[in-house]
């Protein structure tokens, strides 16, 4: 038995938005791809100059937030994969967020 595989091209991002309640992300073949904002609770907790301070990693193939230490794949949108963080991992980011504004 044969069995043929198929090449998936993945879009690179070429902008985003962040919403209220949305992360909004145009793609290089012409699509938007917008995806809930509590999918990733960093973007979610984050201010507004946060959220706007991202840049384009791996030539459009990742987003990278450096103030929140958050990166997310065009692959990840696409296949619908919230935040993989552990509930561990965000308490504790959310804690060392808390000390910095104290």
């Amino acid at each position: 038995m044969h069995t043929s595989t198929i090449e998936i091209e993945v879009p690179a991002a070429e902008n985003l938005s962040v919403t209220e309640d949305t992360l909004s992300v145009d793609l290089s073949d012409g699509r938007t791809i917008s995806v809930p904002l509590a999918w990733y609770p960093r973007l979610s907790y984050a201010s507004q100059s946060e959220q706007n301070n991202w840049r384009l990693i791996g030539k459009g193939y990742g987003i990278h937030w450096e103030d929140l230490d958050e990166d997310i794949s065009v692959e990840g949108l696409l296949a619908g994969r919230p935040s993989g963080e552990s509930q561990t991992s965000f308490k504790k980011w959310l804690a060392s967020r808390a000390s910095q504004v104290a």
